[in-house]
Order: structure tokens, then C-alpha cells, then sequence
């Protein structure tokens, strides 16, 4: 498992996987959807100094086009499949938003297939697995059920792709081992100035957009981490057909990252709110709204959630807690402006 493929190089969470994987010393190809994509990578390893860059390659390939993806496959043992569909405004149809998804995600799984892959390594999502169960532990055995009520289309099109990977690597006629990652929000240092959109949250603390800070429960996990659990999964052979959750211990909330950055990070405080959001506010507009109706849903859903998988069967051990987490995003937020 020595020559291996990263989709999305570019993205918060594909940069960090080539740069831990580079300096184990993997050939790492990844694919970038824009020319200037190559120098951006190239640059943020050299300001980091990666190890073995020379064995970094690049490949033009695109989720919503089957244009060289088998070319992008071509010699090696596995693939992380990365990359995302991003849309930005919220469709009319949710389909129109869910279909990118589910495309991109069989276009890789048919290619690493056809190309006699041996495993890809899937970054699914937390909205596949939790959003549904409301009490006891929350494992790798729960999914989220498609119906729930306040499920974003995001975390939905990320249900319905994991479940449509599983679908397709169990028929009798493919011969791939799939393992996915189900990380919950993604915080930590960025490389550069992209971020995840867990970040957003954050965003709008800093900037006073949430005037008040609502009773919002989270689980979160340091990028690095994620990329960690990734690679473990693709170097341990008895893991394949698995899940496996990406989070920190614990639980943080909004008030309690509100209270952190301002305690922590005081130069970065000046607009974050001390007022809170009271529940029922949040519940009365959730009868009108979608937005409101995601929040209480995040509010509501259990996050009493485990980690033991990753740790007992990769040997897994997380490098931050979630206040590290939380702090290492802020810190790139200032960071880069």
C-alpha cells in the first residue's frame, strides 16, 4: 500500500493526508480540478517542510466528469477518496445537491474497481452515523435514518453516498475493499487559508454574526487526527468493511467555545457574544425555519459518542482534545485573516 491516490488535494482535510503521508514516505498522486492547484500544494508542503515532495504527482480529474480517473488510478494500491461536490446556495430540489454526491462517489468506486484497486478509504461524514439515535452510546453500528427531520441536504448527501458505496462494493462482481471515516466537525490548524465548513461556525462567532450563543452541544476532531485515523485504516489489513468514527473524547459546546476563545484568545473576542439563545426560541422557529429546524435537531441528537473503535482496533490516539481543536482553527482564522 506504498503508491497510493488522494482526491481533492487541495481541500482542508485532502492536504493534510498527503502531508502525513509524504513524510512516512508513500508516492502519493492526487488529483486537483484546477491548473493552479499544484502550485498551491506544492507550496503550502514547502512552507511546512514535507519530506519526500519528489514523490508527490499530480493528475487533472474532476467528481462530476469520468475524464482520468483511470489514468489517476493507474499503478497504484489505494485510494483515499476525498474530494466532495460543494454547493454553496441551497438548491430548490435537494437532489440537484445529493445527485453530485452519489455520482462522484460511484465514478471513484467504479474506476479504483476497474483499475483493480485494492482498498479506498471513504471520508464519509458524523451525519451518516448519529443524527437519529437519541439516547445510550452512539457506535459505528448506528446510521442516521434519511428522514430525519432537520437533517441538512449536506449530511444527507453524505448518507446517501456512503450507503450507496457499501451497496456497490458488497455486489458479487466488484473485488474492492472499502473502510470508511465518519469524522464530526473538523477543526484544528489549517495548512492555508482553506478551511472546512465546520469552521463557519466559528466564523460567525468571531465576526458577531451569532448575536446569541445557543445551548448547542458538539463533538469535534482536530484535522490532523482525521487524517491519522485515514491512513491507519488503509495500512491495517483486517479492517476492511469497517466504519470508524473520527472524533476527540467527549463533548464541547457553543457557550463553552464562546467562553474559550474569550478567555484564550481575548485578541480575537471582541465581537463574540455574551448573550445566549434560549431554547425555546430555537424550538419556535424551528416550526418555520429551516435553518432553526437543523439547529434544534443538532441540539436534540445524542453526543455521547465513541472513539473506541479507531483507538482499540487502529491503535489510534488522538493529538488533541477539543479545546485544542477549537483553539488550533481559531488560531488559523487569525491567522490567515
Amino acid at each position: 500500500m506504498k503508491k497510493v491516490l488522494v482526491t481533492g488535494g487541495t481541500g482542508f482535510l485532502g492536504l493534510q493526508i498527503i502531508l502525513q503521508l509524504l513524510n512516512k514516505g508513500y508516492d502519493v498522486r492526487t488529483t486537483i480540478r484546477k491548473d493552479n492547484g499544484q502550485d498551491r500544494i506544492l507550496k503550502v508542503l514547502q512552507a511546512n517542510n514535507v519530506k519526500n515532495i519528489s514523490k508527490l504527482s499530480f493528475i487533472k480529474a474532476d467528481l462530476s466528469s469520468d475524464d482520468n480517473w483511470i489514468e489517476a488510478m493507474q499503478d497504484r494500491d489505494g485510494v483515499f477518496s476525498v474530494a466532495s461536490p460543494v454547493f454553496f446556495d441551497k438548491p430548490k430540489n435537494e437532489m440537484d445537491a445529493i445527485r453530485p454526491a452519489l455520482n462522484g462517489t460511484m465514478r471513484i468506486l467504479k474506476a479504483a474497481n476497474e483499475s483493480g484497486i485494492k482498498r479506498v478509504v471513504m471520508t464519509s461524514n458524523f451525519g451518516a452515523v448519529g443524527f437519529s439515535k437519541k439516547a445510550g452510546l452512539t457506535t459505528e453500528d448506528d446510521w442516521t435514518d434519511e428522514n430525519q427531520v432537520g437533517l441538512s441536504i449536506y449530511e444527507k448527501s453524505k448518507l446517501l453516498a456512503e450507503k450507496a458505496a457499501w451497496n456497490y462494493v458488497n455486489k458479487e462482481d466488484v473485488n474492492l475493499e472499502l473502510v470508511t471515516v465518519n469524522p464530526v466537525a473538523i477543526f484544528g490548524p489549517s495548512l492555508d487559508a482553506h478551511v472546512s465548513g465546520s469552521f463557519d461556525l466559528l466564523k460567525n462567532l468571531l465576526s458577531g454574526k451569532m448575536n446569541r450563543i445557543p445551548n448547542l452541544p458538539l463533538n469535534v476532531v482536530d484535522v490532523r487526527d482525521v487524517a491519522d485515523i485515514q491512513i491507519r485504516a488503509m495500512e491495517t489489513p483486517q479492517v476492511a468493511g469497517q466504519r470508524f468514527i473520527a472524533s476527540a473524547d467527549g463533548q464541547i459546546s457553543m457557550r463553552e467555545i464562546a467562553t474559550l476563545i474569550q478567555q484564550k484568545r481575548p485578541q480575537a473576542a471582541g465581537k463574540v457574544s455574551s448573550k445566549s439563545l434560549p431554547d425555546w426560541i430555537m424550538n419556535v422557529g424551528s416550526l418555520f425555519n429551516e435553518t432553526a429546524k437543523e439547529g434544534k435537531l443538532m441540539k436534540n441528537m445524542n453526543r455521547n459518542v465513541s472513539n473506541q473503535k479507531a483507538k482499540q482496533i487502529l491503535g489510534w490516539k488522538p493529538l488533541s482534545n477539543s479545546e485544542e481543536a477549537v483553539l488550533g482553527a481559531v488560531d488559523s482564522l487569525i491567522k490567515y485573516e
